[in-house]
C-alpha cells in the first residue's frame, strides 16, 4: 500500500471522497492533518494540486490554511522586549 509522505494518514484524500462533507468537518480534518505532518505552505499547495476540486469545502479550507500559513520566523527575544538589541536598563 502506498503511503503518501505529505498525507500519511490519508486524511486529505479521504475528505475529498466523503459525500456531503461540510466546512466544519473539513476544518477538523485539516487540523488533524496539520498536527500530524509538517503542514508547510508547500505541502498545502501540493494537496491543492493533487485534490483541489473546485466547489469542495476541503479546497476552501486548504486555501484558508495557505493564506494563514506563517511566511517567516516570528517571535524570539526582539519580539518580547520591543525590538531592543541589548539588555534593558538595570
Amino acid at each position: 500500500m502506498y503511503r503518501d509522505p505529505l498525507d500519511p494518514k490519508g486524511l486529505i484524500g479521504e475528505a475529498y471522497r466523503m459525500e456531503r462533507i461540510e466546512a466544519p468537518e473539513c476544518r477538523s480534518i485539516f487540523l488533524d492533518w496539520a498536527l500530524s505532518t509538517e503542514a508547510t505552505p508547500e505541502a498545502i499547495r501540493a494537496m491543492l494540486a493533487r485534490h483541489g476540486a473546485e466547489g469542495h469545502p476541503m479546497t476552501a479550507v486548504l486555501r484558508e490554511g495557505l493564506e494563514a500559513a506563517p511566511t517567516g520566523r516570528r517571535g524570539g527575544r526582539r519580539a518580547r522586549v520591543g525590538g531592543r538589541a541589548g539588555p534593558g536598563p538595570p
